[in-house]
């Protein structure tokens, strides 16, 4: 986990940085054609100023997906939050009054939210997908719940995803648990006793 938080840094103040001196100097460049009246040249410029500005999207957003700094900077709530409105399906999260906790147990909940929202994505179906965060006073909770396509759990193998979800759960001395069946959807529910509020 540190090792994700250093290489997003290095993202977002290496590539990101650089991309961006690079886009500032395309468009001064773009306008001074422009204004010596080389229209082509201007706007071929132009173009490549628009194709790094997407290119800086998809750094800052990589950037994001391999260490979010608002998981650092302001908790599970907002992190969760920013990558409910990235996933590109409807996502809502639930996460009023959770408290901060130690940080490998944030980075843990946090990466088994995000896997549950991947694998809903791929095979939910197309159905909304809610993340519940609960503080209980003695433990931190978490639920990702989607009423999607669900599965058989006595006849489907355990894969990947599970599997790192329940090993990053229970480094931090919590469990994992998940509950499905076909066309009732799947619930992913995480907790994680002590979790040292701060």
């Amino acid at each position: 986990d540190a090792e994700r938080e250093r290489l997003a840094q290095d993202l977002h103040d290496g590539v990101q940085q650089h991309l961006t001196a690079l886009q500032v100097r395309l468009s001064l460049a773009a306008d001074r054609f422009g204004e010596r009246g080389e229209v082509e040249a201007s706007a071929v410029l132009q173009e490549f100023v628009d194709d790094l500005d997407r290119a800086i999207d998809e750094v800052r957003d990589l950037a994001h997906g391999v260490y979010p700094a608002l998981l650092t900077s302001f908790g599970l709530a907002a992190a969760l939050a920013s990558a409910g409105v990235h996933a590109g399906r409807s996502v809502t999260v639930h996460a009023s009054g959770v408290r901060r906790c130690r940080p490998e147990v944030e980075v843990a909940v946090y990466f088994s939210c995000l896997a549950a929202l991947d694998n809903a994505a791929k095979h939910a179906g197309p159905v909304p997908v809610s993340v519940e965060i609960s503080d209980t006073g003695g433990a931190l909770e978490f639920t990702v719940y989607d009423s999607g396509a669900g599965f058989d759990p006595a006849h489907t193998p355990v894969g990947a995803g599970i599997a790192n979800m329940r090993d990053r759960i229970a480094a931090v001395g919590g469990t994992l648990a998940v509950d499905s069946a076909p066309a009732r959807g799947t619930r992913v529910h995480g907790s994680v006793p002590d979790p040292r509020w701060r």
